[in-house]
């Protein structure tokens, strides 16, 4: 019997479907597959936070999240710490979302 995946796993995923006496077949995707890889994985993820119940399954997920948008910033060439500034500036700019502002609307004299 065999099950497919197709999707982007962890790094360490291989060796323990091997310890569970299982054959994994797997490749090493290009930058433009691994990208569009990460983008699913990452609408995946962000399922999983809206499906979680508990406080701690939401912190879970978002820390599968987290480690979704690591990778994305080093396929970039970025760091964690030059993504950090850019949103501290955007932040101090635009503000953040701590006053969970929901505009309805805006009117004009147009």
């Amino acid at each position: 019997m065999e099950e497919i995946y197709k999707k982007l796993v962890r790094d360490n995923i291989p060796e323990i479907i091997q310890k569970n006496g299982e054959l994994p077949y797997f490749r090493v995707l290009n930058d433009e597959e691994y990208w569009e890889c990460l983008i699913a994985k990452d609408i995946e993820e962000l399922e999983e936070v809206k499906k979680a119940t508990s406080l701690m399954e939401r912190k879970e997920e978002l820390a599968d999240k987290l480690e979704v948008l690591r990778a994305m910033i080093k396929l970039c060439g970025a760091s964690f710490d030059e993504i950090q500034e850019i949103a501290d500036l955007k932040k101090a700019k635009k503000g953040g979302f701590s006053r969970r502002l929901y505009l309805e609307k805006v009117e004009t004299d147009k």
